[in-house]
């Protein structure tokens, strides 16, 4: 396969040329081979490795469980307790923010729901948004 610019990466990735630059930096990517006049050379495997990337991104896993993820992966014969405790432990947290949403949705339910329309001056949405906890 004839070696990928960055250009051509992004578009194949479906990830922005910034986001590729970060993930090398922070060593999601391995630092890709060079031509003679310094540009970045990509195979495959690269393709490969940013669409893991994006998906897990996409199920919002963060960068640290992603790293761990790659690295588990380059072990095909290791137990998979590893990978399913991270998957468990994001599942959890998808879990915990749809409960928080949940929370945000009733509450502006509640506050529409009082919201008899009229004047800005006597809106109840406003007045909610104005009180401080205490």
């Amino acid at each position: 396969m004839k070696a990928l610019t960055i250009g051509r990466l992004s578009s194949l990735a479906g990830v922005k040329v910034t986001t590729i630059r970060y993930y090398e930096t922070i060593g999601l990517m391995g630092q890709p081979d060079r031509s003679a006049g310094g540009q970045r050379q990509y195979n495959e495997s690269a393709v490969q490795r940013l669409a893991f990337i994006r998906q897990a991104r996409e199920l919002g896993f963060p960068i640290e469980a992603i790293r761990e993820l790659i690295e588990l992966q380059t072990s095909p014969d290791q137990d998979c307790a590893s990978v399913d405790e991270i998957a468990r432990n994001q599942l959890a947290d998808i879990r915990n923010r749809l409960r928080q949403l949940k929370a945000l949705e009733t509450e502006l339910e509640r506050m529409l729901h009082s919201c008899a329309g009229g004047q800005v001056g006597d809106c109840r949405v406003l007045a909610a948004l104005g009180q401080v906890d205490q």
